[in-house]
């Protein structure tokens, strides 16, 4: 996380500095502080628009997603998919980065549709969908 300029980016509210601390809470916090720490990064991210910081947060979350330990992976998935499911007309590279960040982690996806956690496992299912059908203007062929 310290190679990306977060000071540089945006999310919803401004600076996007704040963002690595929200992802070390969600990865290393008690299922309180990770879901305090992970309604923040939704609110910041992804639940109204994309921003640049969402393209270069979605490789984290992947990681959390992943991850055992993290008390709120299925929550993880679930703004993978809310981000998969936002615009941000303005900015249709901003959108496009931020999809395809999502996109690429399918095969995480196909890999935690099959975890033994059912939330988790859910969670994924439905994200799995949502990468499988998803068409919007960004991503779009040329």
């Amino acid at each position: 996380m310290s190679r990306v300029r977060w000071h540089e980016l945006t999310h919803a509210y401004g600076s996007a500095e704040e963002v690595p601390g929200r992802l070390s809470r969600v990865a290393w916090g008690d299922a309180v502080t990770g879901a305090s720490a992970l309604s923040d990064l939704g609110l910041w991210l992804g639940e109204l628009s994309v921003f640049d910081a969402t393209a270069e947060a979605v490789p984290f979350l992947w990681d959390l997603a992943v991850t055992d330990s993290v008390a709120s992976r299925a929550d993880v998935i679930q703004l993978l998919r809310t981000i998969l499911e936002q615009a941000n007309p303005p900015r249709l590279d901003v959108q496009y980065a931020a999809h395809r960040a999502v996109l690429d982690g399918r095969g995480l996806a196909d890999r935690l549709a099959g975890d033994r956690d059912a939330a988790v496992q859910a969670a994924a299912q439905g994200l799995v969908a949502a990468i499988d059908n998803h068409v919007c203007e960004a991503c779009r062929p040329a």
